[in-house]
């Protein structure tokens, strides 16, 4: 779908359309220019025609250059395979700009995040509660994605106001923020009548670090390596997504042979990920032995990493413009030997859970996320493929997993039971896709080595794990970052993890938590 074909769809619903500007840089990405007071009305036709939750929404400070802020709406045209981008500017005096939130969920959250870093008021919103910047230690006014902010300054502090559920028999359980074993810090309060969940409400933030503000000024070679630490068990991922921004940019397009190195890296950090979640699935419902066999299984493949790359993590492997590290003959019998052993391991784990009838009813219907529910969230990632969302990246953009024939895996439960389906399918899958992208390993690494980053914007991102890494990256006239936006898929889907456990049990919630397994740093950006 061109430029053309984008306006008449929207004009079809929108008769008195006009936009300012119109662009298509970039196959994948269309950029529509529009009044504030078109924005609203834009985009809540192309959720609607498209359709596609709010992928991105963001502001950008370009008071230096036009006096003025940008807001950007992205949505995603997966039938076309291409990124839709609706931009306005925002006048300095008094920002603001109409809220999505009541019409489109999925920019509830994004709205905050503008209002508490910019400044921006989104008019309507019906709560604009502090994410990330908590009331208690970040005074008012101080807003530090602006360009001229320098350091926090003085004023009054606050306290963050929960939701309360008021009533006979309701009484609140809090949990967190700290919690016992290595996980993130984030705050539960259970609101219960009796035992089954009535309302839970999730504060995020406590490791906020200021990532987007540690890009800006950066050169996209050194900020290459700071995108690989956002979220740790999805480093490559992230490197991935960040490095094809730049790859945008500075028009280059990479070898074949780099292409296919990605996709393998990026399946075995799928495949370590995955069956970690399964033992922690198990764990939490006290099935300690097949626990135990996932972190075996687990470890194989880092070590197969390691291998591989020298990294466990996959870090310092991708380059801006392909792959540092090849994989030749050598390596190839040694990833061929490993994924076979791998393969029949986790066959035995997967064995193992089906055939226990009492793990398999604590799975069965916990947690529960009907596809409606995800679909009005604007759930993305395996958690709405386990609601039956057939949404997965690697499905619809071309590239090496359209050649080699990829195959989505959904369920219609949106359970427990459903997320771990997913995984066991997505793990086979993953086996089956590293194996024929490295017996395509036969041309010459031959990478761009001195790319030349100029003043433009671009969205990169790749379907990792939990689902969707998204960058935005815009340069200066010197090929610096001036503005780098990230999504992590755990961004949008923290909430749906309040709707999943309603009318469950307190003690189910580990269960619950742990089948979404979302990211705390990937979101406390």
């Amino acid at each position: 779908m061109d430029c053309s074909e984008v306006i008449s769809s929207i004009k079809k619903s929108l008769p008195d359309f006009s936009p300012l500007f119109i662009s298509q840089n970039y196959l994948d990405e269309i950029c529509i220019k529009v009044s504030p007071q078109a924005f609203k009305n834009t985009a809540m036709v192309l959720h609607k025609i498209l359709p596609s939750p709010v992928m991105m929404l963001f502001a950008v400070d370009e008071r230096e250059f036009s006096g003025a802020f940008a807001i950007n709406a992205v949505f995603v045209n997966l039938k076309q395979a291409q990124w839709v981008i609706v931009n306005m500017d925002i006048p300095q005096e008094n920002p603001c700009f109409d809220s999505l939130a009541k019409s489109i969920y999925s920019a509830a959250l994004f709205e905050r995040e503008i209002q508490e870093m910019f400044g921006i008021e989104p008019k309507g919103n019906p709560d604009l509660r502090r994410l990330n910047l908590h009331d208690e230690v970040w005074p008012k006014g101080n807003f530090p994605l602006r360009k001229d902010f320098k350091e926090m300054g003085t004023g009054n502090l606050s306290e963050y106001k929960f939701n309360r559920v008021e009533g006979e028999g309701i009484f609140e359980v809090p949990v967190g923020p700290v919690h016992a074993g290595i996980i993130g810090p984030g705050h539960f309060r259970f609101s219960v009548a009796g035992e089954p969940i009535v309302n839970l409400e999730i504060r995020l933030g406590f490791t906020h670090r200021g990532v987007e503000k540690l890009f800006e000024g950066k050169s996209c070679f050194d900020a290459l390596r700071l995108a690989e630490c956002i979220s740790g068990d999805s480093s490559f991922a992230y490197s991935v997504a960040f490095a094809t921004a730049a790859e945008k940019i500075s028009g280059i397009s990479i070898p074949q042979k780099a292409a296919y190195l990605r996709g393998i890296y990026l399946e075995l950090e799928r495949m370590y990920n995955h069956v970690n979640d399964i033992g922690g699935i198990a764990l939490d419902v006290g099935f300690s032995f097949p626990a135990a066999y996932a972190s075996l299984i687990k470890e194989a493949i880092l070590q197969l990493n390691e291998k591989l790359t020298a990294s466990r993590y996959l870090k310092k492997v991708n380059i801006i413009g392909g792959i540092s590290i090849a994989i030749d003959e050598p390596k190839k019998l040694i990833l061929f030997d490993s994924l076979k052993k791998i393969k029949k391991d986790f066959n035995e784990l997967v064995k193992m859970l089906n055939s226990s009838v009492s793990f398999m009813d604590r799975v069965d219907t916990t947690g529960t996320l009907i596809k409606k529910t995800a679909v009005d969230l604007g759930v993305v990632g395996l958690v709405a493929r386990a609601s039956g969302i057939p949404t997965d990246l690697r499905k619809y953009f071309p590239g090496i997993y359209k050649q080699a024939k990829f195959k989505m895996m959904t369920q219609e439960g949106g359970d427990a039971l459903s997320r771990l389906q997913v995984r066991f399918s997505e793990f086979v899958e993953s086996c089956r896709l590293i194996e024929e992208f490295t017996a395509k390993l036969t041309e010459s690494l031959g990478i761009e080595v001195n790319p030349v980053l100029k003043q433009a914007s671009a969205l990169g991102y790749t379907e990792g794990w939990r689902g969707p890494v998204l960058c935005w990256l815009k340069t200066d006239a010197n090929g610096l970052i001036a503005r780098c936006k990230i999504v992590d898929p755990s961004s949008h889907n923290w909430q749906a993890l309040s709707y999943a456990v309603l009318g469950n049990i307190i003690p189910d919630f580990p269960l619950c938590n742990k089948s979404f397994n979302l990211s705390y740093p990937g979101n406390d950006l």
